[in-house]
């Protein structure tokens, strides 16, 4: 078998992204160059790596034991250039992956926790939904994910090995709405008062969930502004444009002009956040992330 890194980067680039095309994209190639690439690492290997299907590009059995030994490998390789280009071989790097909304309340206090008591520790984060962050720590492009779940919590994927989760916290979910709208002045809302109201969602495709409408809201959601950003949902809240369902946790990172509502009149929506790895032992360094967003979420900051 002969194996090229540029193979093997490109093998885990599509198990990270789920489909040919995606992954041509954060590589820079052609969508063919990538194709190509899977071809010729299926010629070599003598097996099938990928199962290609409606809905985008899955890893065969002998695809995700090849990932294994690729990550490694380019792992390897990547220290190897740190060592030639002269990093400091005593600082240690953690790749986190979360979901948006935590990049405005939990990770900034954490990192900052994080740094005050290991500075050693070098922390890079990517943000993405629930399934890109799945397939990233499959490829090994992350070392850890903070994941959010509902009731039943059930299991992320159906991949094997089953990936590691350690239970950070349970959230509750509020709507965001204006302070200066109908529901001025007001601590909470009937879920009755929430149908026919203007949401502001996330767009959905695929198997990612629509983001932002209340998860039990009876009949069809009006959706009048599909956004991705949370600083722009929230700021469309605020000018009286729409609603939307938040983490109870963001409060102190609202902008002027946002109220948080409790919903009557429905079971309330519990999130479970969890940190999530592959297998195994973590390192030292992992485990000190771990324990800086644990303790961001025993002691968070006050609200203003």
């Amino acid at each position: 078998m002969d194996f090229s890194s540029a193979g093997l980067r490109a093998l885990r680039q599509i198990a990270e992204s789920g489909s040919f095309t995606a992954a041509a994209q954060r590589l820079g190639y052609t969508q063919s160059a990538v194709s190509r690439q899977a071809a010729a690492l299926e010629r070599s290997a003598g097996t099938a790596l990928f199962e290609r299907r409606a809905d985008g590009v899955r890893l065969t059995g002998a695809g995700l034991a090849l990932l294994r030994h690729a990550t490694t490998i380019l792992e390897a390789v990547a220290a190897a250039e740190r060592d030639l280009a002269g990093a400091d071989t005593r600082s240690e790097q953690v790749r986190l992956g979360a979901f948006p909304s935590a990049g405005s309340t939990l990770l900034p206090a954490a990192l900052g926790r994080l740094a005050e008591s290991d500075p050693r520790i070098t922390v890079t984060t990517r943000e993405g939904t629930t399934p890109f962050l799945v397939r990233a720590l499959r490829a090994g492009t992350l070392d850890l994910a903070l994941l959010a779940s509902r009731p039943p919590h059930r299991p992320v994927d159906s991949e094997s090995p089953r990936l590691q989760l350690e239970r950070v916290a349970d959230t509750e979910l509020v709507v965001a709405a204006s302070s200066i709208g109908g529901f001025a002045g007001r601590a909470s809302v009937h879920v009755r008062e929430l149908v026919g109201a203007a949401w502001i969602a996330t767009p959905s495709s695929g198997a990612e969930p629509l983001l932002g409408v209340w998860p039990s809201l009876p009949g069809r959601p009006h959706i009048a502004h599909a956004v991705r950003d949370w600083l722009t949902k929230l700021h469309l809240v605020a000018g009286g444009f729409g609603v939307t369902t938040v983490p109870a946790a963001i409060r102190p990172v609202l902008p002027p002009g946002v109220t948080l509502l409790r919903v009557e009149g429905s079971p309330p929506e519990v999130r479970r956040l969890s940190l999530a790895r592959l297998p195994g032992r973590p390192t030292a360094a992992m485990a000190a992330v771990v324990r800086a967003v644990r303790d961001q979420f025993a002691s968070p900051p006050p609200v203003p």
